[in-house]
């Protein structure tokens, strides 16, 4: 048997080794979670952090510069767009219940590298989603007091003279509170998600059917005009779909609590597309009632749905318009704080981070400690620009599975419930194999081919056209040819099995890489840069902390004949 994993110490093999699934059950009792959570909570908990204040700015900015009156569309595609990442979300979620989200799904299907990248952008994507939700918090509660500048002097702003730092204290003690019901428990938290969730839903509620009120009584004057439903074409429509679908970002969260729901197989997937359905729902209907009150050329960019109601004498509307937009900031502050300290806490289960993230507090069943880390974590207002989420699909063909040979025999019959067994491979299923890596990787340059040309508006008309056909032909042979040959059996039994399954694959998995990718692209370059040096940042800790510490350090590739001697000798040293 060969120790680790081709490449030595410093080999590329130490990025592509893998976890088991199950490896998180090997763990001691005390790194467990608690199972708390169903249905209810889920969709409390997705539909809390998907729905952010966003939504009370961003229909009148996206109708203006966009879509005009069919803002609902661009609402309906970029809910069919996040639909496609979370059917992948879902079954990835079924098979591997695990804390950790998308950096524990890339750890077992892809490897320690990627994995550890994934991990690390993450943190950073909520960490600067939670520091910017904060910050909104002060300018809408003073609504209620009349005005920014009539704020309590206790909550309001104040910039330190000669530093230009902001010392936001209403942000700051909304951060505690959240951070102190992250703590409480799990179930705690998830009851106080539904309670601010609940506040926000009805006040979307009131807008809708207020609006639709008005709307009746007063006409439609937003759909009366003489340019049509499509002012700025089906490219505009297109434009504000890609900028909405950021508004869905917030089902991913759900996963990262796979480890606390009582039946994850189950429920996992319901509270996704059911906290998906509400969501795109909701953003719709608010959509119909906003520009249908107010020509699209007159909302407001800012209060597009105070100024559409104060428009038709409904100025008290306000009132409650800010309370659900201040319920919708406190309910996605704690969407963005909740899956952060699981990130850590798996990526220090794994060795790549110290212990001290893994500890979990024996009353509450909660990692208290990382959750009180990442409330005292800094972010310059530099930072606090717009980064998309990423949702990384990956499939898994091969699942090569390590340990250390030593650990084995100590641990003894409780192991044995997980052998180690690397699959033997015929010949067939090798060129199968072959063929299938060679076309994902040619749908995967298509892709990008076909993404970034459609994205250069200053490319000629010609080159760009031939790049977008040059890319659209590679994507699709390789789609075709991973269409015709036949699916790895081990893609039904990869895990735990019984759970959802992600419908039309290999197509749905593409359609979802392809709209993801063209969204990245259209990142502005200052966010790319920003994220590069977090990444490098990232890389280095790898390389000095990560790659020497990890669990799978010194493991060993055993063969099924190996696994079943090994797992023979250790019922002979019982732990």
């Amino acid at each position: 048997m060969q120790k680790g994993v081709p490449g030595g110490k410093w080999g590329f093999g130490n990025l592509i080794r893998r976890k088991q699934v199950d490896s998180v059950h090997l763990r001691r009792e005390d790194h467990q979670l608690a199972k708390k959570l169903s249905v209810l909570d889920l969709v409390a908990i997705g539909v809390g952090s998907t729905i952010g204040a966003g939504v009370y700015i961003l229909v009148g900015t996206v109708a203006r510069e966009h879509t005009g009156p069919a803002l609902t569309i661009a609402f309906l595609i970029g809910g069919i767009a996040a639909a496609l990442s979370a059917f992948c979300y879902a079954e990835l979620a079924c098979r591997c219940p695990s804390a950790g989200s998308a950096y524990h799904y890339s750890y077992i299907c892809v490897g320690e590298g990627v994995a550890w990248l994934i991990g690390w952008a993450l943190i950073l994507e909520y960490t600067i989603g939670a520091s910017a939700v904060a910050r909104g918090i002060s300018p809408n509660l003073a609504l209620f007091f009349g005005g920014e500048g009539k704020l309590p002097a206790f909550l309001a702003r104040h910039t330190i003279s000669g530093l230009g730092i902001v010392v936001d204290p209403c942000a700051a003690l909304l951060v505690l509170v959240v951070t102190g019901l992250l703590c409480i428990g799990i179930k705690e938290s998830s009851v106080a998600q539904t309670i601010v969730t609940t506040i926000n839903v009805c006040a979307m509620t009131f807008i809708i059917i207020a609006g639709g009120y008005i709307g009746f009584k007063n006409g439609w004057i937003g759909y009366e005009l003489h340019n049509g439903y499509f002012p700025y074409g089906i490219n505009g429509v297109f434009a504000g779909s890609a900028t909405v679908f950021f508004s869905y970002i917030g089902f991913d969260i759900l996963t990262s609590t796979a480890e606390e729901v009582k039946n994850p197989q189950r429920d996992l997937p319901l509270g996704i597309g059911i906290a998906l359905s509400i969501c795109c729902i909701l953003y719709m209907l608010v959509s119909i009632v906003i520009v249908g009150l107010v020509p699209y050329y007159a909302l407001d960019p800012d209060t597009p749905i105070s100024s559409a109601f104060a428009s038709h004498g409904f100025e008290w509307a306000v009132y409650i318009i800010t309370l659900g937009a201040v319920t919708a900031l406190c309910a996605t502050l704690m969407g963005s704080i909740l899956p952060q300290p699981r990130i850590l806490m798996a990526m220090a289960r794994d060795g790549l981070l110290p212990s001290f993230f893994s500890d979990i507090n024996k009353r509450t069943q909660v990692p208290v400690k990382s959750t009180i880390v990442t409330d005292k974590v800094p972010v310059p207002s530099s930072l606090q620009g717009s980064i998309g989420s990423v949702s990384v699909q990956f499939h898994t063909d091969i699942q090569e599975i390590e340990a250390n040979c030593q650990s084995l025999l100590d641990k003894g019959k409780n192991l044995c419930g997980h052998p180690l067994i690397d699959k033997e491979i015929t010949h067939d299923e090798k060129k199968r194999r072959k063929i299938a890596a060679w076309n994902i990787t040619l749908m995967c340059i298509g892709i990008i081919i076909l993404a970034s040309a459609a994205s250069v508006d200053k490319l000629l008309s010609f080159p760009r056209f031939t790049l977008c056909c040059v890319g659209a032909i590679l994507l699709l042979c390789g789609l075709i040819v991973l269409a015709c040959i036949n699916q790895d059996d081990a893609r039904h039994s990869f895990g735990h099995t019984g759970g959802f399954h992600c419908p039309f694959v290999p197509f749905l998995p593409a359609a979802s890489i392809l709209i993801n990718t063209y969204l990245l692209i259209n990142l502005g370059a200052g966010t790319w840069i920003r994220v590069s040096i977090w990444l490098v940042i990232g890389v280095l800790v790898y390389i000095f902390y990560g790659r020497s510490h990890s669990s799978l350090q010194g493991a060993v590739y055993v063969s099924t004949p190996h696994a079943n001697e090994i797992c023979g000798t250790s019922s002979d040293h019982p732990a």
